[in-house]
C-alpha cells in the first residue's frame, strides 16, 4: 500500500480507493483492507480554544462567589469582587466579615458600602455551593421612592376628603391639627390670623394610644411667638434653634425635649394673606428633611385652602345672618289692653325671610299703628322689598296716624322707589291703628290696600268677615283706599292673615287651595284662645293641609282684647286694663 493509498483511505468505511489517474478501469478492492495498525486516523478539526470563565462572567448582572464543601473560596467573578471586596479566593467565605453573606437575611437584602446587596445561594455537586450577588440599590431606591409616593397622594387624599366639610373655623381648624399627628408630627399647632388683636390657636399632641388630644387657646397678638408672626406674613423661619426655644417658651411641646426636637413652621396660604401659620415639631430621631418639608407645605396648602373656605363663609354667614334679622319681622309692641299673637313662615324656608310681613308702632295717645302685608315675589327680593316697605312705615306714621292717609303716604312712596329702581314691584295690607277703651275693649280702624278681609272672633263663637277692601299699594299714583272701624269687646279677637293661608294647596290630590271657607271652620270654636294660641292654629292647620308641600309665605297676625281683669303675662305683650262697663257693638 502506497503513500497514495494511505491518503485516500475512507475511515467511514474502511475501504481504500486510489487516484482517478492511476486507478485501474475496474475496481479491484471487492475486500475491505484494514490500514496498518502503526498508522493512527488523522485528528478531527477542534474549532477556536473555549473561552475563559472570568470573561464570560465579567458581564453577568450578578456577582458569583463559588465555594467548595468546606466553604473555602474557589471562584470569585469580577462583579463579586467589586461588590464584596472583604471576600478573597482561597479563604473561608465566612471569615470575610460581610454579615450578609454569613446569615441571609429574611428576603436575601442587606446594605453594605451604602449599597443595598440581594444575595441567593445554589447548591452545585460535589456539596459545592455558588452565592449570586446582585446590587439593587437603584430598585429598591425606586420603589422605595414610588410607595413613599403613593403614601404621600393617600395622605393628601385623605386630607382633601376630612377638610371638604367644616364650614366653621374652628372646627376645620380642630381638623387640621388632628390630620398632622401622627403623620407630619407629634406636635402640631395651628394659630389663625389674629381678629380685633386676638389670635386662636389649636393644638393636637401624639397620646400613647395614637389618638392625637387637641385643645385650644387665645393669645394677645402682640404676645404671639416671632417665628409665628413671620409665617402669618407669609415667610418661613429658617433659623431652628430660636424656633424651638419661642414653641417651648408658650407652652407648645409637651413632651418633647427642647434639646432633641426639629421644628418647622409653614404660613397657610389664604386669600390675600395667609390664614395661618403650621408648626409642626417631632423628636431629632426624624429630623424633617427635604421631602418632609415639600410635604408639610403641601398639607398646609390644603389645610389653608380649607380655612380660608370656611372664614369666608363665616363672614358671608354673620352678614346674612345680619341681614336676615333686619329683615325678619318685628313682634309688635307692647299696648295697654292688647294680647298679641304672630304666626310667620317663609316660602324658602332655608332663608328665613319672604315677603310677608306684619308688626306695629306705638302712638303718643297710647294707640298702636298695626299691619299686616304682602308683596309681590317670593326669597330674598321680595324680602329686601319687605324691609323697605318697613323703613317708609317707621318712618311715616310719625307725621300721620290716619290709616287711609298713611296708607296713601306710603303708596307714594313706594311709587317712587319702585320707579328709581325698575323694579315694579307692589304690596296688599291691611293697616289699622288700635285704641284700648275704658271698658277694656278695643276701637280698630282699619284702612286695606289690596289685601284680604280681616276676620273678628266674637265671644258668642260667631267668625264675622269685616267687609274692607281697596286697592294695591304701589302701583298708581291716587289708590282707591277702602275704610272700616271695628269694635272689639273684652275677649274678642281680630285676625289678620296673608294669602299664603287661604292659597295653600294640599288636600287628597295636592292641588285643593285651602281656602277661606276651611278657615271659618278651623276658627270655629276658638273664641277663647289667647292670641299667640289662635296665630300658631291659624299656621298649623295650614301646614296639615300642604302636607309638607311647597307653599307661598305665611303670616298671621290675632290682636285680641285682654279684658280689665286681666294680668297678662310678659311673653304675651299686654298689661292691665281699666274695668269693662259697658260692651259696645260694631
Amino acid at each position: 500500500m502506497t503513500a497514495a493509498d494511505v491518503r485516500d483511505w475512507d475511515p467511514g468505511d474502511g475501504r481504500i480507493s486510489t487516484p482517478s489517474a492511476a486507478r485501474a478501469p475496474v475496481w479491484s478492492a471487492d475486500v475491505p483492507v484494514r490500514p496498518p495498525a502503526a498508522l493512527p486516523p488523522l485528528a478531527p478539526d477542534r474549532g477556536p480554544p473555549a473561552p475563559d470563565w472570568a470573561e464570560v462572567v465579567e458581564h453577568f448582572r450578578e456577582g458569583l462567589i463559588v465555594c467548595d464543601a468546606d466553604g473555602v473560596v474557589r471562584q470569585l467573578s469580577p462583579v463579586a469582587e467589586r461588590l464584596l471586596p472583604e471576600v478573597t479566593v482561597g479563604e473561608l467565605l465566612a471569615a470575610s466579615g460581610v454579615a450578609g453573606l454569613r446569615t441571609p437575611p429574611v428576603g436575601g437584602e442587606f446594605g453594605h458600602r451604602g449599597r443595598r446587596l440581594r444575595v441567593r445561594e445554589v447548591p452545585l455537586s460535589a456539596a459545592r455551593s455558588c452565592h449570586y450577588v446582585e446590587d439593587v440599590t437603584e430598585s429598591v431606591t425606586r420603589a422605595d421612592a414610588l410607595l413613599a409616593e403613593r403614601a404621600r397622594s393617600a395622605f393628601l387624599a385623605v386630607v382633601g376628603e376630612k377638610l371638604g366639610n367644616p364650614l366653621h373655623p374652628d372646627r376645620a381648624a380642630a381638623a387640621v391639627v388632628r390630620l398632622a399627628v401622627p403623620a407630619l408630627a407629634e406636635v402640631a399647632v395651628l394659630v389663625l390670623a389674629p381678629r380685633s388683636g386676638r389670635a386662636r390657636w389649636w393644638r393636637a399632641a401624639r397620646t400613647d394610644d395614637e389618638t392625637p388630644s387637641v385643645d385650644s387657646g387665645v393669645l394677645d397678638a402682640v404676645d404671639l411667638p416671632a417665628a409665628i408672626d413671620e409665617g402669618l406674613a407669609g415667610g418661613e423661619p429658617h433659623t431652628l434653634d430660636w424656633l424651638v426655644e419661642q414653641a417651648v417658651e408658650a407652652g407648645w411641646l409637651p413632651g418633647l425635649d427642647a434639646v432633641d426636637v426639629s421644628v418647622r413652621v409653614v404660613p397657610l396660604p389664604g386669600r390675600d394673606l395667609p390664614a395661618g401659620a403650621l408648626l409642626v415639631a417631632r423628636r431629632s430621631a426624624r429630623y424633617y428633611d427635604e421631602a418632609d418639608v415639600d410635604l408639610v407645605r403641601a398639607f398646609a396648602a390644603r389645610a389653608g385652602a380649607a380655612l380660608t373656605t370656611a372664614v369666608l363663609y363665616r363672614d358671608q354667614a354673620e352678614v346674612a345672618d345680619t341681614l336676615q334679622a333686619s329683615l325678619l319681622p318685628v313682634e309688635p309692641a307692647e299696648v295697654p289692653g292688647v294680647q298679641w299673637g304672630t304666626a310667620y313662615r317663609p316660602a324658602q324656608a332655608g332663608l328665613r325671610i319672604g315677603g310677608d310681613f306684619y308688626g306695629s308702632h306705638r302712638l303718643p295717645d297710647g294707640g298702636a299703628v298695626f299691619f299686616l302685608g304682602d308683596v309681590s315675589g317670593k326669597g330674598v327680593e321680595a324680602a329686601v322689598f319687605t324691609g323697605q316697605l318697613r323703613q317708609c312705615l317707621q318712618a311715616l306714621h310719625r307725621v300721620e296716624s290716619h290709616p287711609a292717609r298713611l296708607l296713601r303716604l306710603l303708596n307714594d312712596a313706594l311709587l317712587e322707589t319702585t320707579l328709581a329702581h325698575g323694579q315694579g314691584r307692589f304690596a296688599t295690607m291691611v293697616l289699622g291703628v288700635v285704641r284700648p277703651r275704658r271698658d277694656g275693649g278695643l276701637t280698630l280702624a282699619m284702612s286695606g290696600g289690596g289685601h284680604l278681609p280681616p276676620l273678628v272672633l266674637r265671644s258668642s263663637g260667631e267668625v264675622e268677615t269685616v267687609a274692607l277692601r281697596g286697592m294695591l299699594i304701589g302701583v298708581v299714583p291716587d289708590p282707591r283706599i277702602g275704610e272700616v272701624t271695628v269694635e272689639l269687646a273684652p275677649g274678642e279677637t281680630c285676625l289678620l292673615y296673608s294669602d299664603g293661608v287661604t292659597e295653600a294647596r294640599g288636600g287628597r290630590r295636592g292641588d285643593e287651595q285651602f281656602g277661606a271657607d276651611r278657615l271659618l271652620h278651623a276658627l270655629g270654636g276658638c273664641h277663647r284662645m289667647p292670641a299667640p294660641a289662635l296665630a300658631e292654629r291659624v299656621e298649623q292647620v295650614t301646614c296639615d293641609w300642604l302636607a309638607h308641600g311647597d307653599h307661598d309665605d305665611i303670616a298671621v297676625l290675632a290682636l285680641r282684647a285682654t279684658g280689665p281683669q286681666s294680668r297678662p303675662a310678659r311673653h304675651l305683650h299686654a298689661v292691665p286694663t281699666l274695668p269693662e262697663t259697658t260692651r259696645p257693638r260694631p
